[in-house]
């Protein structure tokens, strides 16, 4: 099974679904031919009226080795990238080039905790 994202005209993510591998093919109620590369299915799976419309969709995998992660809904999908990137959690991190992740701006501490963020004061706290 292949896992695919439902993706808006805002790049978002509305959808996760799951659907055959890329290398299946069938023959569509038109009695063309659909499938056999991910980028027949994501096509095949945007087209679906059950979907809504104006919508596209892209590949993505659990373990991380597609489009750099996973994707969410509410995640937002990088065409420059070719990556879907999580909701920035909080107003003050930061996002990192390198890891197309979000982080904040201060260390998570190395002792004690556990911590939790606190945007009031930019910190974390212990619990």
């Amino acid at each position: 099974m292949a896992h695919y994202a439902l993706i808006n005209s805002d790049n978002l993510v509305v959808a996760v679904i799951t659907g055959v591998d890329e290398t299946v093919t069938q023959t569509d109620l038109d009695g063309s031919l659909v499938g056999g590369s991910a980028e027949a299915w994501e096509i095949f799976y945007a087209a679906q009226p059950q979907h809504g419309q104006n919508l596209y969709c892209k590949r993505t995998s659990y373990n991380n080795n597609i489009r750099k992660r996973y994707a969410g809904v509410g995640f937002t999908y990088d065409t420059a990238r070719d990556a879907f990137i999580e909701p920035k959690p909080w107003a003050s991190w930061v996002f990192g080039e390198a890891t197309l992740t979000w982080s904040a701006p201060v260390p998570y501490p190395s002792a004690g905790g556990p911590w939790n963020w606190d945007e009031a004061t930019v910190s974390w706290v212990a619990l």
